[in-house]
C-alpha cells in the first residue's frame, strides 16, 4: 500500500460534504429581509458561508444595525431548521469517507457551524462517529484564523505538513494558509474557484468523484 502523505484531513462540511450551500444563501437572504436590511446578492449571501454565524450575518448585511444581531441570528437559524431535512451529503461522500477511514487517516470537521448545528447535521446523516475530531466557530475562533486546524493537530499530535483541509470557500484555503497546512478546494460548494489559486491548494476539484480520485493517489 502507498504510504500516507498526510495522516490528519479536516474538512469543511457546508458546501464541501453537506450540500447546503443554496439553503444557506436563502436563509441568509430571509433573514436580513425580516429585520429590514438590505437583501444581500446570491454571490455576496454565499461568500459569507463558512464563517462564524454572526461573523458572516454581520458581513452580509452590513446596514443592520448591531443590536439587531440577536434578531438576525434568530431567523436565520429558524428558517435554516425549518428547511435542514431536505439536504443531505453530496453523492459519493460516503464512499469517500470509508476509503480515508480504511487507510488509517484522521478525519476531522472544521466548521463555521455552530456545534449544536453540527451535532444535529452528522445525526441527520447518520456520521455520527465517522469523524475523529472537529471544531466549530462558536468554541474556537472561526476562519480564516488558523486556531481551528491548530486546536486539531495539537489533539492528534499531528504536524502541519502532515495535515490536508478540504473546502469550498477561500476562508477554508486561507485558514490552512494560516496553519502552515496543504489545501484542496472544491469548486462545487460556495465561492468561485477563480479565488482560490492565490491561496496556493494542491488541486481544485470538480466533483465529489474526482476529489476521491485525487485523494486516493495525493493522500
Amino acid at each position: 500500500m502507498r504510504p500516507r502523505q498526510f495522516d490528519l484531513i479536516a474538512f469543511d462540511w457546508d458546501g464541501t460534504l453537506f450540500d447546503s450551500t443554496a439553503l444557506i444563501t436563502r436563509c441568509i437572504q430571509s433573514a436580513v429581509a425580516d429585520v429590514g436590511g438590505t437583501v444581500p446578492s446570491n454571490r455576496d449571501a454565499s461568500y459569507v458561508i463558512g464563517m462564524g454565524l454572526m461573523q458572516a450575518l454581520a458581513h452580509a448585511a452590513p446596514d443592520v444595525p448591531p443590536e439587531k444581531y440577536p434578531l438576525l441570528g434568530e431567523r436565520y437559524r429558524f428558517h435554516y431548521i425549518k428547511c435542514q431535512r431536505d439536504i443531505t451529503l453530496f453523492e459519493g461522500v460516503l464512499p469517500l469517507l470509508a476509503r480515508l477511514k480504511e487507510r488509517h487517516h484522521l478525519l476531522t470537521v472544521a466548521t463555521g457551524k455552530s456545534r449544536v448545528g453540527l451535532n444535529e447535521a452528522l445525526r441527520s446523516v447518520e456520521l455520527v462517529g465517522m469523524f475523529d475530531g472537529s471544531r466549530t466557530a462558536d468554541e474556537t475562533a472561526g476562519k480564516p484564523s488558523p486556531l481551528m486546524l491548530n486546536e486539531l493537530m495539537s489533539e492528534f499530535g499531528v504536524a502541519p505538513e502532515r495535515t490536508l483541509m478540504i473546502g469550498d470557500t477561500t476562508h477554508d484555503l486561507q485558514m490552512a494558509l494560516n496553519a502552515g497546512c496543504a489545501s484542496v478546494g472544491v469548486s462545487y460548494g460556495a465561492h468561485e474557484p477563480d479565488a482560490f489559486h492565490v491561496l496556493e491548494p494542491r488541486h481544485v476539484a470538480h466533483s465529489v468523484q474526482e476529489l476521491s480520485d485525487w485523494l486516493a493517489t495525493h493522500a
